[in-house]
Order: structure tokens, then sequence, then C-alpha cells
């Protein structure tokens, strides 16, 4: 058998064939194996892209329109972009919504707005209105009945509790799209429903500070939670909408009316005891 060639020189992608007439050279083509991660990854944790920006026509191309087509609206992998947060985000956005007079949010969450912490919220809200709406109404009777055991947990407050917050962030944000599209206001969808859902939290302490079986109390909690939760709201939507819109004092005002209508509402049901 005959000997091996030494291999030497310059090495640039391809290897030397041993001596001999009957070799032929083999070539390799250039490899990005050396480039990690490679320079189009994409993702949060893997790569610098994120999802698109949220502008007036984000919500209505799908995230992957190549792959899904008009189907994509039925598919869950095209509101993935959507989801795209991790803890200190929603950490962050969640901090962000407890300081309603920087006005900034919308500016923060421009390039990801997302609906996950929006729909854990008024998930998270449902719940414990709900429970603690309940619990509130039988401390109330204890206190007031004493050696009455005719108490029942009222189960429709869940549904009732469900049909508000859902239908608030979900269809509130939806008609305001419209109206900001009719003015001609480049606004996003999904951006509007990041802004409502992350502008409910501050409620959700209340409702634990609204079990204090002092009515006076209450009202001051619930009063103070709705103010600085239409303040936020409205301070965000004066920031986006004031250069656009010459009505965008109305749109605020009418905003700041209803986030306020919300606060008084969850009172009025879920924390107000009636006595038969």
């Amino acid at each position: 058998m005959s000997g091996y060639s030494t291999i030497g020189g310059d090495v640039s992608g391809s290897v030397p064939a041993a001596a001999g007439a009957d070799h032929v050279a083999l070539q390799f083509q250039d490899s990005n194996l050396q480039t990690f991660p490679p320079t189009d990854a994409r993702g949060k944790l893997t790569g610098s892209s994120k999802p698109p920006r949220d502008a007036d026509d984000t919500f209505s191309r799908p995230a992957e329109p190549e792959q899904f087509g008009w189907h994509g609206y039925f598919n869950l992998l095209s509101y993935r972009p959507y989801f795209n947060v991790d803890t200190s985000d929603v950490v962050q956005r969640v901090g962000d919504s407890l300081v309603p007079f920087k006005g900034d949010f919308v500016e923060k969450t421009a390039t990801n707005p997302d609906m996950y912490g929006p729909f854990w919220i008024c998930t998270t809200l449902i719940f414990v209105t709900a429970a603690l709406g309940n619990f509130a109404a039988y401390l109330a009777h204890k206190t007031s009945s004493a050696g009455d055991t005719n108490w029942h947990y009222d189960i429709n407050k869940v549904s009732w509790s469900a049909g508000l917050f859902y239908g608030y962030v979900g269809l509130l944000p939806l008609g305001l799209y419209f109206v900001l599209k009719y003015l001609g206001v480049a606004t996003g969808l999904v951006q509007l429903w990041c802004l409502y859902g992350y502008s409910l939290f501050i409620f959700i302490p209340t409702s634990f500070l609204s079990v204090v079986p002092v009515e006076k109390f209450k009202w001051a909690v619930v009063a103070a939670a709705a103010g600085l939760s239409a303040t936020f709201l409205a301070l965000n939507l004066r920031t986006h909408i004031k250069t656009a819109s010459e009505r965008w004092f109305l749109i605020v005002c009418g905003c700041f009316v209803l986030q306020l209508g919300l606060g008084l509402l969850m009172k009025l049901y879920f924390f107000t005891v009636q006595f038969s």
C-alpha cells in the first residue's frame, strides 16, 4: 500500500488528495457553521429580531402569511408573536401600569405589544372579583345576622365577571380601533388590547382590599384605583393620538369616563352588599 501524502500549506475549505494520477481533489463548499447562532435566527432568546411592529395593518396581516394565507386568522401560530414575552417583560409592564403619569407605555410596547399579560390579568380578575365578592358578602352577612346561617355562594358572579372584563377588554379597544382608523390615526388593534389589558391590573389588589367590611374604605379604594387606571389609559392615548387627530380630547375623555364607569360597576355589583 502506498504511503500517505503530507497535508500542508493553506487550508481554505478543500482537502488535497493523496499523490497519484487517479485521485481527484475534493472540494467542500464554504460553511456558515462557524457563526453561532445563525445571523437570521429569530425569537426573543436566540436573535435580535422581534415581532413585527404593531402599526396600522399589523393585525390584518398574519405572522406568516406565505404559509397560512387567509387561514392564518384561524391558526394559533399566527398569533405567536403577540405572546413573545417573558416574566421580566410582563412584570415591567405591570409596574408601568401602576405609575400612570409617565404616559410612555405605548411607546415602550410599540415594537412588541403582547396579549399574554392582558389575557392573564383579565382571567385573574374574573376569579378574584367573583370569589372575593362572595367572601365580602359572607362577612357582611355573618356580622349583620348573628346565628343566621342561611347564606349561599352566588355562582352567577363568575359568569357576570367573565362577561364584564373579557367584553370590556375585547370589544372596547375594537370599537376604538375603528374610530381611530376612521379619523386617520394609525393605531394597532393588538396595541390597544395590550394597553387596556394592563390598565386593569390595579383592580386585582383593589379587590382584596375591598373585602374589608367598611363601606367608606371600599369606596375610597375603588375610587383611587379607578382614577389611577383611567389616568394611565387617558395619558397614553393622548400621547399617541394628540398630534394625529383634532378630536383627541373627546376620545380621551370618553375613554377616561368609561374606565371610571368600569370601576364603579365593579364596586356596585361585586362589593356592595344588599340585605334582603
